[in-house]
């Protein structure tokens, strides 16, 4: 099956634009979050309040599904949501929420990487060199973060990394093997597969509960991780998979290099500094991004 086969019109635009102010927040949120929770306590918590709010949704259709779809919808949750949700929190206790938000912009690297060795896709040849600038911009971010200077570029990256090659394998998942089901439910019923893994985690490896009993920052860090949960999460993969579902695998993901300018923006008013080389860098993505979107 090929990517082109859509052609992404007025209504996919709209809901990219959307989908990358609701994600590009959720990177301020994360690091709100932190002030109060764990990373661990972050990423599960955020998927188990998503799961709450769209439980209405997958129960009653849940029973409805094919057994043979459940360990697809469970990777979908298990790899696409709750691993990336902590890798995130994760890297969030060492990098600012702006690059983050940046080198995030690599997953459509990894949609293209999976897509052609996993799934046999097709893609013209403008496309492939637009992604391959997007990847450059991204590589530019990291490295003039550090003034080019290898010893300074912190590891934590990684982890973000990491979170865009899970990224790319749901897409891909979704876009070959779940496409008859609706997005809301693709969504709900993942999330709801993994969610004993994510309230599990939180009553037996964290101390969550001491904090609800006797931290005074309870209550706010928890309005920041149910904002990111309900709205940066749930909400926003409910679009996202609408978009790769009647658009394409590489245009919905191309969210993510929209995203930087969103996580930039709410990291200068939280008062974090971007230097000349990363301004720069975000240029070459935005021109990688046309060129990935151009038919």
């Amino acid at each position: 099956m090929s990517d082109e086969q859509n052609s992404p019109g007025l209504v996919s635009w709209l809901l990219l634009v959307l989908l990358a102010l609701v994600w590009g927040s959720s990177f301020i949120l994360i690091k709100k979050s932190l002030l109060t929770f764990s990373a661990g306590e972050v990423g599960t918590l955020r998927m188990f309040i998503a799961f709450l709010g769209l439980s209405p949704f997958a129960l009653p259709v849940l029973k409805k599904i094919e057994r043979k779809r459940l360990p697809v919808l469970f990777l979908v949750g298990f790899v696409g949501s709750l691993l990336p949700a902590i890798l995130f929190a994760i890297a969030q206790t060492q990098l600012e929420s702006a690059i983050t938000g940046v080198i995030n912009a690599m997953t459509p690297v990894f949609v293209l990487l999976i897509g052609l060795i996993f799934f046999h896709h097709k893609i013209k040849t403008i496309n492939a060199i637009g992604i391959t600038i997007g990847f450059i911009g991204c590589s530019f971010i990291m490295l003039g973060g550090a003034y080019f200077d290898l010893s300074g570029v912190n590891l934590y990256a990684l982890f973000v990394i990491a979170a865009t090659v899970m990224y790319g394998t749901s897409v891909n998942l979704i876009k070959h093997y779940l496409t008859d089901i609706r997005s809301l439910h693709i969504t709900a019923i993942s999330f709801t597969l993994v969610s004993p893994i994510s309230l599990g985690y939180l009553l037996i490896a964290t101390d969550f509960l001491d904090k609800a009993a006797s931290d005074p920052n309870f209550l706010p860090g928890l309005a920041y991780v149910s904002t990111l949960a309900l709205v940066g999460t749930a909400m926003a993969l409910v679009i996202f998979n609408k978009l790769v579902k009647t658009a394409s695998p590489i245009f919905a993901s191309s969210v993510t290099y929209v995203i930087p300018i969103v996580a930039i923006g709410w990291g200068l008013v939280d008062d974090e500094v971007l230097n000349a080389y990363q301004i720069f860098g975000i240029g070459i993505v935005l021109a990688g991004v046309y060129l990935a979107n151009k038919k």
